[in-house]
């Protein structure tokens, strides 16, 4: 009982200064990427999105899954961090010089000659953070996210002020590209200072072949999803216009605020955490549902809410020029809302080690995915987007397959836990768009949107969900939770 405690209250603490981090540092990047997209233009974001598979990929080859076995091994060696801190470097610099010589190439695919340069210039980000992934993934084993939120939100800041400082100056698409770039650096330097950790070990064969023989699979998995992921922007860049991408981009990228953030929250503090007790199914299968429904219940009535006020968010927000994104935020907003339900049913594979059917999982998805988008190809970028949830769906059945194998969750289980809180979320979006139709003028209608959409959920809650309510104010801090849990009673 002592035990199952302590993990509650350490699972509790890397919560709240994870989800601080997080929130805080995307908050602030959310600001300044409001500001930006007021003084630049979709084709600006279009450039800068189009060469983001290669460094992607790049980044895959970086990590190679040494972050994810340095957090889940028990018994860690001196001789396994170092091992896995002079690879990331070596694999770092093999991966710039690769996106160096091929830039020009990746210039003719797009017919943007622009981009030669802008490659060279962002892949510099890429090797800078190869020489702080293992410090991230040890204050990730000890999970302390306190340090990692500093560093991310002064990093966030540092890089936003660049980055509005040069748009304003007239530098275009470069606003963008060294905004990124002074964010990485910032991070890099406060991550080094603040960690007790330096290389003073040797490389160590013995150590290689573990790191490799559980991360390659992650590695590959990566690579799938990595390459997955980057097939729609590659199509809409190749075949659409600069602004069709640039609107592409940026309603993933908020549409992904809500969704991948918490999902990123969740994974940080829970793969640590469930890997203690990944030996304990009856344990672990109880915890996870926690984990599930918690993530539910946060998520879904984000994404429905930011799905719902898509047009005034879009107007106010980001200005008329923006038009061509509302539609497409609102649809991304429906598929990424099952990202974090996907993450955590992977997760688990990893906590049980069995980063086989991991990639076993992936692999099927990916050519499920393809399929789909290739039929959705010919009838325009709205309907490759819509695609999306047909494709989010069908991949949540494939996902819980294996979490049913292991720990008897599987989808229809899972599908009982978060239903109401879908069918709660659902009235909430119903209403907001009824109104909207009512409120042509959308600076007074986004307001009152966040205003119905908070009381119908919240109200709604206490009513329909009130186990997940109980769950989500046991999180809060003593002085808030007192007062909130005697409410809700």
């Amino acid at each position: 009982m002592a035990e199952e405690e302590s993990l509650r209250n350490k699972t509790k603490k890397g919560l709240v200064w994870s989800a601080l981090e997080r929130f805080g540092t995307q908050g602030i990047s959310a600001l300044f990427a409001i500001f930006l997209a007021r003084l630049l233009s979709p084709e600006d974001y279009g450039l800068v999105a189009m060469p983001m598979v290669f460094l992607s990929l790049a980044l895959c080859f970086v990590d190679s899954g040494f972050g994810s076995a340095l957090i889940r091994k028990p018994d860690l060696k001196d001789e396994d961090i170092t091992t896995a801190f002079y690879f990331n470097i070596i694999a770092g610099f093999v991966c710039y010089l690769i996106l160096f010589f091929i830039s020009p190439l990746v210039a003719d695919f797009y017919n943007a000659p622009i981009l030669t340069d802008l490659l060279k210039v962002t892949a510099i980000g890429m090797f800078i953070g190869s020489f702080c992934t293992v410090q991230q993934a040890l204050l990730t084993k000890q999970i302390d996210f306190k340090r990692q939120a500093k560093i991310s939100l002064c990093a966030s800041i540092v890089g936003g002020l660049i980055g509005v400082t040069l748009a304003l100056t007239g530098f275009g698409v470069w606003a963008l590209v060294f905004q990124a770039l002074f964010a990485q650096c910032v991070r890099a330097i406060l991550l080094w200072r603040t960690s007790v950790w330096r290389p003073h070990g040797h490389w160590s064969n013995e150590s290689f072949r573990y790191l490799w023989n559980y991360g390659s699979k992650m590695l590959a998995s990566a690579i799938l999803d990595t390459l997955y992921i980057n097939i729609y922007p590659i199509v809409i860049g190749k075949m659409f216009s600069k602004a069709d991408l640039g609107n592409y981009t940026t309603a993933n990228h908020f549409a992904s605020l809500p969704s991948s953030n918490l999902t990123g929250v969740l994974q940080r503090v829970t793969f640590p955490v469930l890997s203690t007790i990944q030996n304990d199914d009856e344990r672990l299968a109880r915890n996870y549902r926690k984990i599930l429904r918690l993530s539910a219940f946060i998520v879904f009535p984000l994404m429905m809410g930011l799905s719902s006020a898509g047009e005034p968010f879009v107007r106010v927000f980001l200005g008329d020029k923006w038009e061509g994104c509302i539609i497409l935020l609102q649809l991304a907003c429906f598929y990424m809302m099952f990202y974090p339900i996907h993450a955590i049913n992977l997760d688990l594979l990893q906590v049980k080690g069995r980063s086989d059917l991991f990639l076993k999982l992936e692999i099927i998805k990916k050519v499920l995915g393809v399929a789909v988008m290739c039929l959705a190809i010919p009838h325009g970028i709205v309907v490759m987007v819509a695609s999306g949830i047909v494709t989010s769906i069908l991949a949540l059945a494939i996902n819980t397959y294996y979490t049913g194998k292991l720990i008897n969750v599987g989808f229809f289980r899972q599908m009982r836990d978060i239903l109401p809180i879908f069918l709660v979320g659902m009235a909430m979006w119903t209403a907001i768009i009824l109104f909207n139709h009512i409120m042509p003028n959308m600076y007074i209608a986004l307001p009152c949107d966040i205003v119905i959409g908070v009381i119908l959920y919240i109200g709604s809650s206490m009513i329909f969900l009130k186990n997940d309510m109980r769950e989500m104010i046991s999180m809060l801090p003593a002085s808030i939770r007192g007062k909130l849990e005697r409410v809700v009673k």
